[in-house]
């Protein structure tokens, strides 16, 4: 617990245009890593278009690391096929909770952060100030596949007895 700096919840909102993998859909679902850990949302039968709005929480202990993102489409008989991967950086998002941001209007942003060569985003990332909390909404380009984006949001739990950022 003294090597944890605190949580991350990654809510999995959408799927957006995910290959197809099975006659005319698939039935994709995710798998988040970050570290040793591993956890995945449900899967949603017959849907390129699908919608999770699932929360994935992950302990953060190292911010260097990044968080891996992997769509599958289930299968009955076989493995599951591969439909395309993903990976985004927390650091924005840790270095935005580490500001004094308390009195700040709700909507404030906070820093953006472009898409690039090096990022997976599709477009535009913002780190906002909203409800009191910093969230960051991504859209996330999916590598090694012919089409596919992923909608997350980054939101933090700060935990009694972390180190904390």
């Amino acid at each position: 617990m003294e090597n944890l700096l605190g949580l991350l919840r990654v809510r999995v909102k959408r799927g957006i245009n995910l290959a197809v993998r099975d006659v005319r859909s698939s039935d994709p679902y995710i798998v988040v890593k970050m570290a040793k850990q591993k956890l995945k949302t449900r899967v949603v039968k017959k849907d390129v278009n699908p919608e999770w709005n699932e929360d994935l929480t992950l302990s953060v202990a190292d911010p260097n690391l990044p968080v891996m993102l992997t769509v599958y489409d289930h299968d009955m008989f076989s493995k599951d096929d591969k439909m395309g991967d993903a990976e985004f950086d927390i650091r924005p998002f840790l270095e935005a909770l580490k500001m004094n941001l308390s009195g700040l209007p709700g909507g404030t942003i906070i820093s953006r952060i472009q898409p690039c060569r090096t990022n997976c985003l599709s477009e535009e990332s913002n780190v906002v100030w909203q409800d009191g909390q910093v969230v960051q909404d991504m859209c996330l380009r999916l590598r090694n596949v012919e089409c596919g984006e992923i909608e997350l949001q980054l939101q933090w739990i700060n935990l009694p007895g972390s180190r904390g950022l």
